[in-house]
């Protein structure tokens, strides 16, 4: 980087932090929503719920389709940026 090129880009330097700041927690955030411990923990929690009688089975089958989703969404994402 130029010198000039470096003075003109100096007042955009803090919108590229926020930015950059803003894609580490958006990637933070998608690993974690997306980690299979988590949603197989997840899992259990319904499955638990279920058994105590806190949910009913039709509420525990739509939140094993939503958490089923997410595993698999993760796993596609995940062979992506593995070049599967």
């Amino acid at each position: 980087m130029g010198l000039i090129t470096g003075l003109l880009g100096l007042p955009l330097a803090p919108v590229r932090g926020t930015v950059k700041v803003a894609e580490v927690v958006l990637e933070q955030a998608e690993r974690e929503f997306y980690d299979p411990d988590v949603i197989r923990r997840q899992l259990q929690e319904v499955d638990d719920a279920l058994a105590d009688g806190r949910i009913s089975k039709e509420e525990a089958e739509r939140l094993e389709d939503e958490l089923v989703q997410r595993l698999m969404e993760g796993r596609r994402l995940r062979d992506e940026r593995e070049g599967r």
